[in-house]
Order: structure tokens, then sequence, then C-alpha cells
């Protein structure tokens, strides 16, 4: 999905079972009490304690940002294909980089590989302005599209390499990176503000969730979350390799 095709898989994943019927036949009513059984058994069950991460995964509707045919199982708890050779990524994972990069009202945020703007709408329930970067132009476009018609208005998007960031909206309180690079790009640290956190995950054939944390002096510290898998960081991550 987005930058650098956000296609995520956490090592534990779990499925709704009721999200796996036909595609046409569900109405908002389902759709909401797909949510909030997402919300209760897959997030709140879990580690997701947040209160402001859980109600803004119980707002935003997931089933319109995958394709029409994928709706009914917009709820499970995987990543899906959004074309393109793109993916959503799963709501735990969504939830759990909200949570730990400490979104709030107040703060600002870049989004790197926006995909088809999921995460980007779940970060603009809560913080004030979402700037959101995707490498792929189609993504990008139709991502912008998708969050204006469903009034997510603070969210900006551009078609762009997230390796670099976003450096005119700098500084960020914080970032959040759908894609591995083989190291964390230093142009991302310098745009994070002091008491900032950088979310990413890290590493070729073995990866982590590894959050960054800038200090209110600027010194930096570093703590992994354990293993995922993302895929890799194209653009200028690929020809650093």
């Amino acid at each position: 999905m987005n930058v650098f095709s956000c296609g995520v898989l956490l090592l534990l994943t779990a499925g709704l079972a009721s999200c796996t019927s036909g595609t046409g036949s569900l109405g908002d009513d389902d759709y909401r009490r797909l949510r909030e059984e997402m919300v209760e058994k897959q997030l709140r069950a879990r580690d997701i304690t947040d209160e402001a991460v859980l109600a803004a995964m119980a707002r935003v509707p997931r089933h319109l940002f995958v394709p029409p045919e994928m709706a009914a199982s917009a709820y499970r708890d995987s990543p899906l294909p959004i074309g393109h050779g793109q993916t959503i990524s799963q709501p735990y994972m969504v939830a759990l980089m909200t949570q730990l990069a400490r979104a709030a009202p107040g703060k600002k945020a870049l989004d790197v590989g926006t995909g088809s703007g999921y995460q980007a709408a779940v970060l603009a329930e809560i913080v004030d302005q979402v700037y959101s970067i995707e490498i792929l132009p189609e993504l990008a476009e139709a991502a912008r599209r998708r969050l204006l018609r469903l009034g997510y208005e603070k969210v900006e998007v551009r078609c762009g390499d997230g390796y670099a960031g976003w450096p005119e909206h700098a500084p960020f309180d914080l970032i959040i990176v759908a894609a591995a690079p083989g190291e964390v790009p230093q142009p991302l640290i310098e745009q994070l503000a002091p008491g900032g956190r950088l979310l990413i995950p890290v590493g070729e054939m073995h990866q982590e969730l590894v959050v960054i944390a800038k200090a209110e002096d600027g010194s930096i510290s570093r703590q992994a979350y354990g293993g995922v898998r993302f895929v890799p960081m194209t653009g200028e991550a690929q020809r650093r390799q």
C-alpha cells in the first residue's frame, strides 16, 4: 500500500469469519457491526488500549478503501489487494502503529505510503493535519479523490518518493512508514519534531518494526517492537542498497 506498497503482514493475524460471506449484500448497519467486532475482537482484545485509536478504527469505513468485490472481507485482520500490485495493511497493524506513534489532537502527521488512504484516514480522525505521500501516481490520485469524497479534508496527498519525506511541511510530530528500507532514511529523522516519533519497518530478509523517538534536545533513541513483514521500500531506498 502506497509509496512503497504497504503490503503488511504481521506474524499473528485473526480472521473475522462473519466477514467472509458474499460481496454485494451488506448494508451500512452490517458494516458498522463488522467494524465494532473488529475493534472488540481484533484490537481491544489484544494490546490496543488507546481509546482514541479504537474510536478512530470504529469510525473509518474500511470497506470503502478496498475494491468493491473485497468489501465483505474488509474487516478481516489481514491485508487485502487494492490494485497495482499493492495492498491495504491489516487493521491490527494500522492500529498498532497509530498507537505507538502516539497520535493525538494538536499533532501533525506524515504518512509515507498512502495506498488507498486508509492509514491517512485513521490518523485524520485523531490528529490536526495529515500529509501523505504515494509513489504510484494512480494510487495517489485515487486516494486523494476518495479521501475528499469521504470528508477527510485534513489530509493532503501528493505523488512522490517518501524516502525524502515532505520537507516543506516539516517538522512532523509523528511519521508512519508502510514499507521497509534497509536503513532508516535520514531525511525522515531530520523532519521529526522534538518529542516526535517515527514508526518504520526496517530490514531486508529479517524486518523489525522500529520506533525512533526524538527527545526535546534533539537526541535520538531507537526501540524495536518485534518482527514484521512489509514490502520493500522502492525509489531512493532501493538505489541505496
